[in-house]
């Protein structure tokens, strides 16, 4: 079901030119070929001289990309008949988005060489504002036949003089906009300032300024289809993309011998276990049982706390689940550049259509862990496990955006939207799912049966307990997908576009890989000093590269950005918190699937009495 779809299920409109953008397929192999083709792309063709809309989008400063604000918070000249909001789908509420209309006339194919926008005077109050957005580099961003522009609105200029250097501010009063067409449509759109048209507002009070623009027209060769080419050109140059592969190459190789290595050793280890076992079972009768066949009567008694366990594994299979619906429609091109409140607006209505995994997982294994009549509490801690904790990040942090008052804040409506899609959608799926995991007749199937009474469990060294565990547990995952962490967070929280999705399925395959066999050595070698207790730990040692992840954030805020302030700095960290969190959900759920999976197998493979 594609994104556009759904939204029409659950009753929200899309504006007709961004329900028209569909894209064809894209070409994986090639660095630099991103052809979009637009259906009902006649939205998008024009006869000379007729008007085409340039709209403002958003300000703020550019190494603070989640702190945005409305274009008109700063003096800039408004429409002479009033300013016009354009509508916007939930993706681009989400990203902060807010269209607005722009008094500049850009006509279609018709040059201007200096055309006069406004004259205004500015007073110690709007001054003050243009003062504090060129000292912390505002940009803007504009919107021109859907195509991004961005521009600064004035530079810093350090004077050095006896003693202490003085900083002069100035703001720039002349914008040329740059544009290309082939016959009846607009390819591509740069603009430029003028840095002889500035204007020094740094100790005025008081000051008169007209603001002015230009436009040139020239024609290109570029077919329309494949015009955003040039946004996936400017992040990854070729020579980049080389860098980028050879990178990502050598780290998987090294990790999967790594994990080949340890996958051999284990299988070694565990045929000589077999062939101990299994030898002479009268003999086997007088001698006392060691290591992991010693606990054959502990290993499947089910683990405490069966509700919050169930939830874990139901939510971390719905979590997968929606992730694998991202990558599909990433790799057919559904997510093309500055096209990104898609990718938001996808993974709303994905995690909803999941729900009812996660209530059908969490609910089966809780009837088959003899949950008994509570199917209704589990199915309830499953609905609020993700959305709990994210519904207290967001309160805090929309509160700290609305104070700041940043495009960031969402509007009461886009609200009461997704509460809605949550109510309506999320929770009955997971009630029917629950209720359809109830009912099933799947049984766990043990090999061995459980004893009465738990057997002591020796004492461990300090290493075997769950904490030094997990570090060893998530080292080896993190390191497969260390080098493209900088790539995805240099997109998400900076101002780099991500195309190559390719690249990033390859790594994420690799990354449950590798968790997997990393869990299950790690359950192994559990079994065999006879701790049975490995339920909760392989969800803990599968999910703690989530951890790794968190602790990357501290690294990447502090050492790899200039992200500064409080609403950046809680944006970042709030988020990231949740996102490493369904990550720790989801791998944990991977690796007790792995774990249950190999302990099944070798404890069927030898005699248990």
């Amino acid at each position: 079901m594609s994104v556009t779809l759904a939204l029409f299920i659950f009753g929200i409109v899309l504006p007709d030119s961004l329900r028209a953008r569909m894209v064809h397929d894209l070409d994986l192999s090639s660095s630099d070929t991103l052809g979009r083709v637009l259906l009902g792309a006649s939205d998008h063709k024009y006869k000379p001289h007729e008007k085409v809309q340039l709209y403002a989008n958003k300000v703020g400063p550019f190494h603070n990309p989640s702190e945005t604000y409305q274009y008109y918070d700063l003096p800039f000249c408004p429409p002479p008949g009033g300013v016009e909001h354009k509508s916007e789908d939930l993706g681009e509420v989400l990203e902060g988005d807010r269209m607005v209309s722009t008094p500049y006339d850009v006509s279609f194919r018709v040059d201007k060489e200096s055309e006069h926008l406004c004259s205004r005077n500015l007073g110690k109050k709007e001054l003050k504002k243009f003062r504090r957005a060129v000292k912390e580099d505002y940009y803007f961003q504009m919107y021109y036949d859907d195509l991004p522009i961005w521009g600064f609105i004035g530079k810093v200029e350090k004077i050095l003089r006896p003693g202490q250097p003085e900083w002069r501010y100035y703001i720039f009063t002349h914008i040329h906009f740059d544009i290309s067409y082939n016959k009846e449509r607009v390819i591509e759109i740069n603009v430029s300032t003028d840095p002889m048209r500035t204007l020094d507002i740094t100790d005025e009070d008081e000051i008169s300024v007209d603001f002015s623009f230009s436009v040139r027209w020239k024609e290109t060769a570029i077919p329309f289809d494949r015009r955003m080419e040039k946004y996936s050109r400017y992040s990854f140059l070729p020579q980049h993309l080389e860098i980028h592969w050879f990178s990502i190459i050598n780290s998987c190789v090294t990790v999967l011998l790594l994990t080949g290595f340890l996958a051999t050793i284990l299988m070694r280890v565990l045929k000589n276990d077999f062939i101990k076992y299994s030898r002479d079972d009268d003999t086997a009768d007088e001698q006392e049982e060691t290591g992991w066949k010693y606990i054959h009567g502990d290993v499947f008694r089910f683990p405490p706390m069966i509700n919050l366990f169930c939830a874990v594994i139901g939510t971390g299979t719905q979590l997968f689940a929606m992730v694998l619906c991202v990558f599909i429609l990433a790799l057919v091109g559904v997510f093309y550049p500055y096209n990104r409140g898609a990718l938001l607006t996808a993974v709303i209505v994905l995690y909803a259509l999941t729900a009812g995994i996660a209530g059908y997982t969490a609910a089966s294994n809780y009837k088959q862990m003899g949950g008994g009549a509570n199917w209704v509490r589990n199915v309830l801690m499953t609905c609020s496990l993700f959305c709990g904790p994210m519904l207290l990040t967001f309160s805090f942090l929309n509160t700290v955006a609305i104070a700041y008052r940043s495009t960031a804040a969402l509007p009461f409506g886009t609200i009461v939207i997704i509460f809605l899609i949550w109510a309506l959608v999320t929770i009955p799926l997971t009630v029917l799912g629950g209720i359809a995991g109830k009912n099933t007749k799947h049984e766990f199937n043990a090999p061995c049966r459980t004893t009465k009474m738990p057997r002591e469990i020796p004492p461990l060294p300090w290493y075997r307990h769950a904490i030094p565990q997990m570090c060893m547990a998530g080292f080896l995952p993190f390191s497969a997908i260390y080098i493209e962490l900088y790539y995805i967070f240099a997109s998400v929280w900076g101002h780099k576009v991500y195309t190559i999705y390719s690249i990033l399925f390859i790594v994420f395959i690799i990354l449950i890989i590798v968790t997997a066999f990393i869990t299950i050595a790690l359950t192994y070698f559990q079994l065999a000093v006879e701790d049975h207790r490995w339920w909760w730990r392989s969800m803990f040692c599968g999910g703690s590269t989530g951890v790794f992840i968190y602790g990357y954030c501290f690294y990447y805020y502090f050492a790899r950005s200039d992200m500064s302030g409080f609403m950046q700095t809680s944006f970042f960290f709030g988020y990231m918190i949740m996102i490493c969190y369904g990550f720790f959900l989801m791998l944990g759920t991977i690796g007790y699937r792995a774990s249950l999976a190999f302990v099944r197998h070798i404890y069927r493979a030898i005699k248990c009495e």
